[in-house]
C-alpha cells in the first residue's frame, strides 16, 4: 500500500513517542497531511521519557512529509479540544481521519486510586476523544466521509472464568484503566450507529502487550508476551482507509490484520504474524 491516504488530513493524538509516532510516521509516508498533538512538544520535555513532537516533525519533514504540531495537555479539562481542531482545519485543512491514540493507563488498587488519577483517565480516556470527535464531525458529515479510529485495550475483555483469584494481576488492578477505556468502546458504537453510513467509527486493541516506551516504564514484561508495534499502526491504517461500511467494530490488531490479509513485518525483520503468534 502507498499513497492510500494522499491529500487526506489526519490528527493523531498521543503522538510524541510510541504507538502514536509510529502512526504518524507510517500515515505521512501513505501521503497523509499529519496534525501531531502531545505534552512533549519540544526535545527533552517527556522527563524520562525519549521522544517529542518536534523531533518527530523534522523527521516526517526531511521525507517531504507535511505536518503541523500543536502541544497539548489532554488530561487537563481546561485544555480546548474543539480548538484544537480548529487550528488543524485553518493550518492544513478539515481533518479526514481522526486517531485518538493518547491514553492515561494506571495500575493500581482500588482503594488507593485518587480522585486526581480518576479525573485524569476519563479525561484523556474518554473526555479528549468524545470532544474531538465532536469537532471533527460537522465538517466529515458536510463533505460525506471520515474516519475515526480509538485505540483501545483488551484489559476491557470481561473475563470468562472464575475464580477472580486466578485472574492475572491487571484485572485486579484496572478499576480506571478498563473502566474509561469501555466508555471508549461504547462511544465508538455509539458513533458509529450515529454517523453510518458517513464515517466510519472503529476501535482497535493491541492482541497482547506492546513494548512502547510508556509501557515499558511502567512494567518490565517477557518478550513472549509482547507484539511488535508494527501491528497496531498497520492496524490503525486499515481502520482509516476502510470502506465507509466496516464500521462500529472494536477489534483486535492481529485478527484485523489477518482478516485484510496485509503482510507486515516488524522491525527485525520477521512476521508480524509469527511474532504476535
Amino acid at each position: 500500500m502507498r499513497d492510500a491516504l494522499d491529500g487526506k488530513v489526519v490528527l493523531i493524538t498521543g503522538a510524541s513517542r510510541g504507538i502514536g509516532a509510529g502512526i504518524a510516521r507510517r500515515f505521512a509516508a501513505e501521503g497523509a497531511a499529519v496534525a501531531l498533538v502531545a505534552r512533549s512538544v519540544e526535545p527533552g520535555s517527556g522527563g524520562h521519557l525519549a521522544g517529542s513532537l518536534r523531533e518527530l516533525a523534522a523527521e516526517i519533514e526531511a521525507d517531504g512529509g507535511r505536518v503541523h504540531c500543536i502541544g497539548a495537555d489532554l488530561a487537563d479539562p481546561a485544555v480546548d479540544r474543539s480548538g484544537i481542531v480548529r487550528e488543524v482545519e485553518s493550518v492544513l485543512g478539515p481533518v479526514d481521519v481522526l486517531v485518538n491514540n493518547a491514553a492515561a493507563c494506571y495500575y493500581l488498587p482500588f482503594e488507593r486510586v485518587s480522585d486526581k488519577r480518576l479525573h485524569v483517565a476519563f479525561e484523556v480516556n474518554v473526555f479528549a476523544p468524545f470532544q474531538l470527535a465532536q469537532a471533527c464531525v460537522p465538517s466529515m458529515v458536510e463533505r460525506g466521509r471520515g474516519h475515526i479510529v480509538n485505540l483501545t485495550s483488551g484489559i476491557v475483555d470481561v473475563p470468562d472464568s472464575m475464580p477472580f483469584e486466578e485472574l492475572a494481576a491487571n484485572f485486579k488492578l484496572a478499576t480506571t484503566y478498563a473502566v474509561s477505556k469501555a466508555a471508549l468502546n461504547r462511544l465508538t458504537t455509539a458513533l458509529a450507529a450515529e454517523y453510518a453510513p458517513t464515517i466510519a467509527v472503529n476501535a482497535v486493541a493491541p492482541q497482547a502487550a506492546v513494548a512502547t516506551e510508556g509501557a515499558t516504564a511502567m512494567m518490565d514484561l517477557p518478550a513472549y508476551m509482547l507484539e511488535p508495534m508494527e501491528t497496531m499502526v498497520e492496524a490503525t491504517l486499515v481502520l482509516a482507509t476502510c470502506d465507509v461500511a466496516y464500521s462500529g467494530h472494536v477489534v483486535r490488531s492481529l485478527p484485523l490484520l489477518r482478516e485484510s490479509g496485509r503482510a507486515v513485518r516488524s522491525l527485525d525483520g520477521r512476521s508480524v504474524f509469527e511474532a504476535g503468534e
